[in-house]
């Protein structure tokens, strides 16, 4: 077990992509204290200042422990898988769990790392004080750690169960978004009533690692559907210790059958299937681009009918079925607050919509944009692309086509809800058109800056990394400062962190409670914009040098 640790902990040390996360979060972290260190001959007794920097400090760290842990453990076993040095690691005298523990120990080595950058900043805060019942330093650590082992055992499962790493990444941080939100939305649905299905929403709840850092950063008792009143921290410990356990001992038999030795099934022909599962299917695939047709036009931009032709999202069966999830949960909660099921105003039901939408850009279109030009050095495919009579122009628009599109189809998902608002309150039609510019600005911003992330990289699975952090820096960042509102940052502050994030322009937009009273449009347009600018200008200079011969 112990050379496997060794092994996985020096190829995280030996990435530059993570040694520049660890020195991008140590400097944040002391940034961020010293921006509240007492100046002069004044000292805070009361500790307030010290809890107000220990809160933000632990949002921080909360989000660098869900965005930046998960993508290590994520390809840890479908690396191997890819190489082919997994059968040969099974094969060994190590038995499965000392193997599996050996990947466990690596990334739960890479988190103690995480940790310990922070660990000065973390002192710091504790030598300023704080209130003695919100827990302290140590429980904000204690909280994380059993986080850390939750996202690392459930990313080890889907590594286990990915055929590559693209592939492994993207559905790691959706199933870890999952973990985190997903529970919080019955509750947050649910808060204030009597019932067997409150109850459930409250165990459900306890799946989150938010409400128990909430709780130990002494606000047990704010946010609509996050804490209510304390009291999260030990049933948090015992869920994510379960869910834990689940996941290993699933990982663990994952392994124990080696899936390497496995048949591919034969399937089943359309013609075969029963009148049911032959009418299922012809809805699920109305529309199928990989049908034999005529020769692609020559209006079309050949690069573009490639992409869309070999990209699983970019088929319009799955296009179609996403949009019309997306344009069911719109409707779903627009009508749930016009039949007065929910007593939310207008401004909560944009939000809503607001932050469906973002997740989804901001889950997808990392692994569709930060691949279009890895993937093609990574599979010794981008000789061909410069062998063809393309230009590099016109290669770079058709991969940059291959993604705008199923990102306006799955834009146009949710807009039911926005009509259904506008039809409601007339007055809402103009917050509504603001709030689509800012989603659409957010769009474009996501898909020029994962594709010129992605074009540094060589390796696939590098670069979307590198591209999920950049997205998620830039959207969720600031609002980690608007979460200290008003301590330890002051109004301006708040405003001019919210200016930069497309999210938070966007939830501005739509009147969002908590931030209808920040004015930082159409600033966040010109900075957005400007920011979009700059990353295509790189990205077409990038893939220009790439396409000159060797």
């Amino acid at each position: 077990m112990i050379p496997i640790v060794r092994r996985e902990l020096l190829e995280f040390l030996r990435g530059r992509a993570a040694s520049g996360a660890l020195v991008a979060l140590a400097v944040a972290s002391v940034a961020l204290v010293l921006l509240r260190w007492p100046t002069g001959d004044s000292v805070d007794l009361s500790g307030a200042r010290g809890a107000q920097v220990l809160r933000v400090f632990g949002y921080g760290l909360l989000a660098a422990v869900v965005f930046v842990l998960p993508a290590f453990p994520a390809t840890a076993v479908v690396r191997e898988k890819v190489n082919g040095t997994l059968a040969l690691l099974l094969n060994t005298p190590l038995p499965i769990t000392s193997i599996y523990l050996g990947k466990l120990g690596g990334a739960l080595a890479s988190a103690a790392l995480i940790f310990v950058v922070t660990a000065p900043a973390a002192a710091a805060c504790h030598a300023l004080g704080g209130p003695p019942s919100s827990g302290g330093v140590g429980a904000l650590y204690a909280v994380l750690a059993v986080a850390s082992l939750q996202l690392a055992t459930l990313a080890l499962l889907i590594s286990s169960r990915a055929n590559s790493a693209e592939t492994a990444l993207r559905a790691t941080y959706a199933f870890v978004l999952a973990v985190v939100l997903l529970p919080l939305i019955p509750f947050w649905l649910l808060e204030g009533t009597q019932g067997l299905g409150a109850d459930l929403a409250g165990v459900l709840r306890a799946l989150s690692p938010v409400p128990a850092v909430l709780d130990v950063l002494g606000q047990g008792g704010s946010g609509r559907g996050l804490s209510a009143g304390g009291g999260a921290v030990l049933p948090y410990l015992a869920a994510a210790l379960l869910s834990s356990g689940a996941f290993a001992l699933a990982t663990i038999v994952r392994l124990a059958r080696n899936p390497l030795d496995r048949a591919r099934p034969a399937g089943v022909m359309t013609q075969d299937r029963s009148g049911r599962g032959r009418l299922l299917r012809r809805l699920l695939f109305l529309i199928d681009p990989q049908r034999r047709t005529g020769s692609t036009s020559l209006l079309f931009n050949p690069v573009l009918v490639k992409e869309l032709r070999t990209r699983r999202f970019g088929r319009s069966h799955w296009s179609l079925r996403l949009i019309a999830l997306c344009a069911i949960l719109s409707l779903a909660l627009s009508y749930l607050a016009a039949s007065g099921a929910l007593s939310w105003g207008a401004g909560a039901i944009g939000g809503g919509l607001v932050l469906l939408q973002s997740a989804l850009l901001i889950l997808f279109v990392p692994s569709l944009a930060s691949g279009l030009i890895s993937a093609e050095r990574e599979g010794k495919t981008w000789q061909l692309l410069r062998a063809t009579p393309l230009s590099a122009g016109k290669i770079l628009r058709g991969k940059l086509m291959s993604v705008i599109w199923p990102l306006i189809l799955l834009l146009c998902g949710t807009i039911p809800g926005y009509v259904v608002m506008a039809a409601i309150e007339p007055e809402q039609f103009a917050r509504a058109q603001r709030t689509v510019a800012c989603l659409g600005a957010l769009a474009v911003f996501a898909v020029v800056a994962s594709a010129a992330v992605g074009s540094l990289f060589r390796a696939t699975a590098a670069a979307t990394a590198a591209a999920y952090l950049v997205v998620v820096g830039t959207c969720l960042g600031p609002l980690l400062v608007w979460l200290g509102r008003d301590a330890p940052f002051g109004f301006a502050a708040v405003e001019g962190a919210l200016t930069v994030s497309p999210l938070a322009a966007a939830l501005v937009a739509a009147d969002t409670p908590g931030f209808a009273g920040y004015d930082v449009l159409p600033m966040n347009w010109w900075i957005t914009g400007g920011a979009s600018a700059a990353l295509l200008v790189l990205l077409a200079v990038r893939v220009r040098h790439l396409y000159r011969p060797e």
